[in-house]
């Protein structure tokens, strides 16, 4: 099956280059391939009337895992033989494994080819029956002739300068061989197979990350994304539905993406914001600048971006690359772009070692950072490929040569470049090349052990080279293979847009399936912006001048169906830009953020950001005054990224512009933070995501904000350390933020995060009501009993949190205080010990003597008195009377 797509392949390269040969003597093209010869290896005994130079006995293995295997589970069946043959040869259609059943019936699996070189194959089977199963492997032997050896195939002569080195082996014959019938239990219930899965993380997580993560391949993409087309056959069964091409209309796949707007780290890119005296209200224009103020690419954790520095040899500036990690800011390394270097924008995974014949996989991938020069009238561009570990140079190999564009990566590793041939060359002017940026060109070194041969020769890396209709690729849907290219329509004489045109193509042979004009008699039916036009799952859209968008069918032309404006009349303004992903396509204008089915036309959803003074911004909605969106936007983990700003602001810059990140199915708002665009060009999205994280410039201040999770720290004490039993204890503690951006400021809710984020680093008010988070207490006693104190909140303000608690039970306690994190902060906890003692003794009340009863001695007291007094009146009554 190989051999005929090759001789296939062989064949329609050859046609084409036949046909095109006058229109490419500008661009010399690769070859033809080396041919087969005649004779090639044959399975079974050895051919009649043949004697072999030599004669080899064999000896066949065969191994199988698990046994024993659950119903309906899959077992894995290994076969090989020795001795090994050599490795530009290989057993074809040799291989054959008997298989009976439990209940008598017989199968049998293959002939199957080997590797090359090793000998060796494997396949998988169901096992469906229960009970005791017989596997028997035979090899029915293999005759190979003499001749120029290639990856199992004989050619007729060696063709080193296509990187196909063949070696010259004699004649040889392996002798049949088989195996013992082996036994495999096959039993009712399921056998545990595989190492157990790893969930998706959610806390804070950081590069690199375990092999034994593989399931989280889904969130490990790059910046920008690549994707990769011949993966293998091991690729493709495993991953069946991953992107295999390019996201040209701002779709970052595999990433998660922050969902809130806290801040982990921020630096200055550039002098922002007011000027102040004498120029009053004007803000600093951000202009001119070399590097962006935000990554062009992300890799494994690390940020590569070009710095404008001054020259370590002059005044005069200098373009710098600097790589950083990008949960950190902290800087790795930083270099010189030297003469005729340029700032990587491409990830390349390239191939480590020789794709063999039959084999399901590949030994691995070594990454390079890549940037292709664009040619000059005299000089080709180049391919520099750097090392992202270091910054080295790696390699400078021959890129498009005059008259051909740098081109567009489309799938790694293949780039669609346009020639022009010139005027003369007129009407088949221009070509469309496909080419790779593989160092082996797409061949492969045959000794050494699979080492990459690096082709410094454009012509051996074009793969097909076909007549084009334009100048530019157009609006492209690699998936579906078919471009479409516009051009607009003017009334003569006046120069006034009246229509457009649209061609669709072919891509892979520059075929023109469809030609269509729209309707030029209104003159409302040309292109917004050709930045519009999209073309995704097998159809193209673009927005109109009237505030509509247009769909038609990739495959025919057929208008397929007209939105509606957004809205009337500002949904006529429509920022340059478009996104597809998730099956919609998402539009901004000055009434707000958009979705759009694919399907249907219909809008999905509208979000708009009403402005809260209505004398900021002139745009309405429904009498409700709004900021506009003339700008670009991002999908990635299913969310939408933008930003409000203008076409070309004016002085002083409009107030109250904000990033938004928007639910992308729903439109509803997730999050939004003061961030200002406000010098003419802006429009465009200055960020990147990756790993969870939004690195994105701020106009309004002149600094780079990265936006995602955080570390947190928890500290926790409780006092007194020791007590008595019935005692209180006090619990109190922190969670803190440790980013870089604000360390040792408190952790927040998601609900407060916009406001104590701009109260922090914007210049904003400080804010009313700040929410803090929740914090987890737990008692564990030395004899392990856990006690569930609650959770209490942490101010907000300040980060700290108390509660009382009074233990029931003597012992010695671990105090454990556990912040679970959130979106924008990593788990943290804290411990701390105490002793519950004994309860104080009850003090003994002493005995209180019984007074003696004076009550008698009183009354004999009271009645003398009493008499003493009668007796004394008495007589100073007689004593008078004498008187």
């Amino acid at each position: 099956m190989k051999l005929s797509r090759n001789v296939a392949k062989i064949a329609a390269i050859a046609t084409v280059l036949l046909m095109a040969s006058v229109m490419l003597m500008a661009m010399p093209v690769q070859p033809v391939k080396a041919q087969l010869a005649p004779q090639q290896p044959v399975s079974g005994p050895l051919p009649a009337g043949v004697t072999p130079n030599i004669t080899i006995t064999t000896e066949a293995y065969m191994s199988f895992r698990p046994n024993p295997v659950g119903l309906n589970q899959i077992f894995l069946v290994n076969i090989w033989l020795h001795p090994p043959i050599h490795v530009q040869r290989q057993f074809i259609q040799a291989f054959v494994v008997d298989i009976t059943k439990p209940d008598g019936a017989t199968i049998t699996v293959g002939p199957m080819d080997s590797y090359c070189g090793d000998s060796t194959a494997w396949f998988e089977y169901i096992a469906d029956q229960e009970g005791t199963w017989k596997l028997k492997f035979r090899f029915l032997g293999m005759y190979f002739p003499e001749g120029h050896y290639f990856q199992g195939k004989v050619y007729t002569a060696p063709h080193s300068e296509l990187g196909l080195t063949s070696t010259y082996l004699l004649s040889a014959y392996y002798k049949p061989s088989a195996t013992p019938e082996l036994e495999l239990k096959v039993e009712k219930d399921l056998v545990v197979l595989s190492w157990p899965p790893s969930p998706l993380p959610t806390d804070y997580w950081t590069r690199p990350v375990s092999p034994e993560n593989r399931e989280w391949w889904p969130i490990l993409g790059s910046y920008p994304p690549t994707g990769i087309v011949g993966g293998g056959e091991m690729w493709d069964k495993l991953y069946p539905k991953t992107n295999k091409y390019m996201s040209n209309y701002d779709f970052i796949p595999y990433v998660q993406a922050p969902n809130t707007p806290h801040i982990v780290w921020k630096k200055q890119y550039t002098i922002g914001g007011l000027i102040g005296g004498p120029a009053t209200h004007i803000t600093n224009t951000i202009m001119g600048l070399t590097g962006f103020g935000y990554p062009t690419i992300i890799y494994a954790g690390r940020c590569y971006e070009p710095v404008t520095k001054v020259s370590s040899t002059g005044p005069s500036s200098q373009t710098y690359w600097r790589c950083y990690d990008l949960r950190t800011g902290e800087v790795y390394w930083e270099r010189p772009l030297y003469s005729g270097e340029s700032a990587p924008t491409i990830v390349e995974y390239a191939l480590q070692g020789e794709e063999v014949p039959g084999a399901s996989a590949r030994v691995g991938r070594t990454i390079y950072l890549v940037a292709i020069t664009s040619p000059t009238t005299t000089r080709a561009g180049r391919i520099l490929k750097y090392d992202p570990f270091t910054g080295v140079l790696s390699l400078n190999l021959t890129g498009p040569p005059p008259g051909v564009t740098a081109g567009t990566l489309y799938a790694y590793p293949y780039v669609l470049s346009i020639q022009d041939l010139g005027a003369a060359a007129a009407p088949k002017r221009y070509r469309l090349i496909n080419w790779t940026i593989e160092n082996n060109a797409g061949q492969w070194r045959a000794a050494g052990g699979g080492a990459q041969l690096t082709v410094d020769d454009f012509k051996a890396r074009v793969k097909t080279n076909v007549s084009w209709p334009a100048s530019s690729l157009g609006t492209c849907d690699f998936e579906a293979g078919v471009a479409v290219i516009t051009s607009g329509i003017s009334h003569p004489g006046t120069g006034v847009s009246i229509g457009q045109r649209l061609i669709g193509v072919r891509i892979k042979d520059g075929t023109v399936l469809w030609n269509k004009t729209t309707d030029l008699s209104t003159g409302l039916e040309t292109f917004f912006s050709g930045l519009t036009a999209v073309a995704d799952h097998g159809k193209f859209a673009a927005r109109m001048q009237n505030g509509q968008w247009y769909c038609w069918s990739l495959s025919n032309g057929e208008l397929l169906w007209k939105s509606e404006i957004s809205s009337w009349p500002w949904g006529v303004f429509a920022g340059y830009d478009v996104t597809s992903a998730y099956g919609l396509i998402f539009s901004t204008d000055y009434t707000g953020v958009q979705a759009i089915d694919w399907e249907t036309g219909k809008y999905v959803w509208k979000f708009t950001a009403p402005a809260p003074y209505p004398y900021e911004t002139p745009y309405q909605v429904n009498g409700t005054t709004v900021y506009s969106f003339h700008s670009a936007s991002v999908a990635a983990d299913g969310k939408i990224y933008t930003f409000t700003t203008e076409h070309t602001p004016s002085q002083p810059i409009t107030r109250g512009w904000r990033l938004f990140c928007l639910n992308a199915t729903t439109g509803k708002c997730i999050w939004n933070i003061t961030l200002g665009q406000g010098v003419p060009g802006s429009r465009y999205f200055q960020g990147a995501i990756a790993d969870g994280y939004l690195i994105h410039t701020n106009e309004y201040d002149g600094y780079t904000y990265c936006f995602g999770k955080g570390k947190s720290q928890t500290t926790v004490t409780a006092s007194p350390k020791t007590s008595a039993k019935g005692s209180q204890v006090l619990i109190e503690g922190t969670v803190l933020d440790q980013s870089p951006a604000q360390p040792g400021t408190p952790c927040v809710a998601k609900e407060s995060m916009t406001v104590w984020m701009e109260y922090l680093h914007m210049q904003k008010a400080y804010p009313s009501d700040v929410k803090g988070v929740p914090v987890t207490l737990t008692a564990i006693k030395s004899d392990g009993k856990v006690i569930d104190l609650g959770t209490v909140t942490t101010n907000g303000f300040y980060g700290t949190f108390g509660f009382a608690w009074t233990p029931e039970e003597e012992g010695t306690y671990t105090i454990i205080a556990s912040f679970m994190g959130d979106d924008s902060y990593g788990s943290s906890s804290a411990a701390t010990l105490i002793t519950v003692g004994p309860a104080p003794p009850t003090p003994e009340t002493p005995e209180i003597p019984t007074p003696p009863d004076y009550t008698p001695m009183f009354a004999g007291i009271i009645v003398a008195v009493a008499i003493a007094i009668i007796i004394g009146v008495a007589n100073l009554y007689a004593l008078r009377k004498r008187k």
